[in-house]
């Protein structure tokens, strides 16, 4: 996106229009694109292979967990990012995520086990959430605020083409060759993103030094990955032993408090509403795009293929969406494209629900799902711009790091309470799946309440 001021005389004759493929920014542009693209066809077939994947390995009171627990890892790989992206800049950081990430993957196609398979995606959330927190930094870095819209817009779009041909193909290559290939598959992709970027990391200039982050916020950022995963386990557990689930869940608000912008646990106006907003945007949509494709399957008897056509509309939309924001630019503030954003995320929740409790036609539910989507990319990218404008070189990893443990962790956290109001509600005779979705309209409309605080942006405090 470029500045619409104009310019007078030999000034607007000699300076040409900055854009995301100009030379100085084309190379690392490009990279982090891959980058983006390859982290969409992993997540896009995994989604659609997940319960297949349950069912093989016996392991459907572990679904949530799959997905929640690289959710919850990945908050220990932005932290520990964050700090090393402020003292010593984010190339090391990126290449250590990449190895990582690829060695999840190895352990998850290769996994005997609901139990290994978790395992494998700690891991791999270790990487993709160190991998997370440096692109937030190098966009910080390398590109200037009149295209930072731009470039994650550019990040959304980078989902589009693997949610064109991913769900289809992971379904193929599960049928075919067998679901652990969708993994091992996928390691190839982390190579190729590796040596494309490799380029545009080395032409960071060496970082302004910033305020060390503590170490206790490495720890703090364990313990509440390992309470965030206790929660599913515990709560899904009869009583008496169910009831550790609300120490757990008190484990997890006392971490949130050491990790996230003073006042953001409260949605104090500002950037603490704004970290606080990303974080139950995520925690809601990510509900419902663990359960979709699973709920289409089960409700309606369609295909992991046909099913994964649902997250095919979302990325479509999801990326239409996050380039109107972009065009839209200074014209619409950050609070209204945040605030449009999750009310489009909660009509579509809102929507899905009554299709699964009215058992309408399945078009239906995919139709509200996408409408979902476009709150998402509308509302979603705008976080990352409001938090970078109330961000300075001393903290831009630390509020990168904060914004991407907000999104993390939120999404971890419900997706262990689906996991408990599913098992609840099968034992208790009710539709597990209605349950699920109920729980993340009532997040999304939190959401929304929080997204109306996001106006004044303010330094961390």
């Amino acid at each position: 996106m470029t500045s619409t001021l104009p310019a007078t005389g030999a000034t607007a004759a000699a300076e040409p229009r900055v854009r995301l493929l100009s030379p100085a920014y084309a190379v690392t542009t490009v990279g982090m694109f891959a980058l983006c693209a390859l982290v969409a066809f992993e997540a896009t077939a995994v989604t659609t292979v997940m319960p297949t994947v349950a069912a093989d390995l016996d392991g459907v009171g572990l679904y949530a967990l799959s997905f929640a627990a690289p959710l919850a890892s990945g908050v220990v790989g932005m932290v520990a990012s964050g700090a090393w992206s402020d003292r010593r800049g984010p190339a090391i950081p990126l290449v250590a995520a990449l190895l990582l990430f690829g060695l999840g993957l190895v352990v998850c196609g290769t996994a005997p086990s609901m139990e290994v398979l978790v395992a494998g995606r700690v891991v791999q959330g270790l990487g993709g959430g160190a991998l997370t927190v440096g692109l937030y930094v190098v966009v910080g870095l390398v590109f200037p605020p009149s295209l930072q819209p731009a470039v994650f817009a550019t990040f959304a779009a980078a989902w589009v083409l693997p949610t064109l041909f991913g769900p289809a193909l992971a379904a193929w290559v599960a049928a075919t060759f067998g679901w652990s290939w969708v993994f091992l598959g996928a390691v190839v992709l982390v190579a190729g993103a590796a040596a494309l970027v490799a380029p545009a990391l080395l032409r960071l200039a060496p970082p302004v030094a910033g305020t060390p982050t503590p170490r206790s916020r490495l720890v703090w950022a364990v313990v509440a990955a390992v309470a965030v995963l206790a929660l599913e386990l515990l709560g899904s557990r009869h009583l008496p032993v169910s009831l550790l689930a609300l120490a757990a869940g008190l484990v997890v608000v006392a971490a949130l408090r050491r990790l996230l912008p003073a006042g953001a646990l409260v949605a104090r106006a500002g950037l603490p509403a704004v970290v606080a907003g990303r974080g139950l945007i995520s925690a809601a949509f990510f509900v419902g795009e663990a359960y979709v494709v699973f709920v289409l399957m089960d409700h309606w008897g369609l295909s992991a293929g046909r099913a994964g056509l649902a997250l095919t509309g979302v990325g479509v939309v999801w990326a239409a969406a996050s380039q109107a924001q972009s065009r839209v630019g200074d014209r619409v503030s950050h609070r209204t494209a945040i605030c449009w954003g999750a009310g489009l995320l909660l009509a579509g929740l809102v929507a899905l629900t009554v299709v699964v409790a009215a058992d309408l036609p399945w078009g239906l539910a995919m139709a509200s799902y996408v409408l979902a989507g476009a709150g998402m990319g509308f509302g979603y990218p705008r976080t990352g711009v409001a938090m970078l404008a109330a961000s300075t070189d001393a903290d831009r990893g630390f509020n990168s790091s904060a914004l991407s443990v907000a999104d993390s962790l939120g999404a971890a956290l419900s997706l262990s309470l689906s996991g408990v109001v599913f098992g609840a509600a099968d034992r208790g005779g009710l539709d597990p799946f209605l349950s699920v979705f109920v729980l993340a309209c009532a997040i999304a409309a939190l959401a929304l309440v929080t997204a109306t605080r996001t106006g004044a942006s303010r330094a961390r405090g």
